[in-house]
């Protein structure tokens, strides 16, 4: 368990915490629990029953599903002070993904019980989650029209941009640790062409690129690339 400095730090940088109240806030707190993962290690498994919301506390986390074939479909990542999987704690059914950290990546998860005991209690954290799940609604929703619409690097500066979404994940920093075949897979394009689509935008001024990182120096702009 990482020392209690880290934990209420990050903790108290979420959102969702802002919504209750203090003896809310505690218990939530309190019912914490974390976990360390190696890299390429499985978080979670497809088909299994969520027992907790999963925040990261430190790393990369890849939410991917395979193929019939075998082929590895990414549907996002989560950065550091992101959290994912509220949707499989909201209806008893499978998890319809995996997660997999793709760097030594500590968890933080919130169990089952603590948050199924905040929708009953908190109107407030009712609203959070709405508002939560309808802004990941179209974080998809853009996905799926930036794969139909743009050109692979415009492609590309969406996907790095989707992972400093304000509100799913508020707390990432300029410096994302990512490499170009988690980019490939988030965006759908081969990792060559994630090498001169970051070519391309460090050129415009938005990232500066670094061995297996990006540092975003322009979210706005990345954000509406070309």
């Amino acid at each position: 368990m990482p020392p209690p400095r880290e934990l209420r730090p990050f903790f108290e940088r979420c959102i969702w915490p802002r919504a209750l109240t203090h003896a809310e806030c505690s218990k939530a707190f309190d019912s914490l629990y974390v976990k360390h993962h190696e890299t390429h290690a499985s978080v979670c498994q497809r088909d299994e029953i969520a027992d907790s919301w999963i925040g990261v506390l430190e790393g990369f986390l890849r939410v991917q599903d395979t193929t019939a074939d075998g082929r590895l479909v990414m549907f996002t990542g989560v950065a550091a002070g992101g959290w994912i999987g509220e949707g499989s704690l909201l209806k008893p059914e499978h998890r319809k993904y995996e997660i997999m950290a793709t760097r030594p990546t500590v968890t933080v998860h919130l169990p089952r019980g603590t948050f199924s005991w905040l929708l009953e209690r908190s109107i407030p954290f009712n609203h959070f989650m709405l508002s939560h799940l309808n802004e990941r609604l179209g974080q998809f929703i853009a996905m799926v029209k930036f794969d139909r619409l743009l050109e692979p690097t415009a492609r590309v500066a969406r996907g790095i941009s989707s992972l400093f979404h304000p509100v799913l994940y508020p707390n990432t920093d300029a410096t994302l640790r990512i490499n170009q075949e988690e980019l490939g897979l988030l965006v759908g394009v081969s990792r060559q062409r994630v090498n001169t689509a970051l070519t391309e935008l460090a050129s415009a001024g938005l990232i500066q690129r670094g061995y297996g990182y990006i540092t975003v120096t322009d979210r706005q702009a990345l954000a509406r690339y070309p």
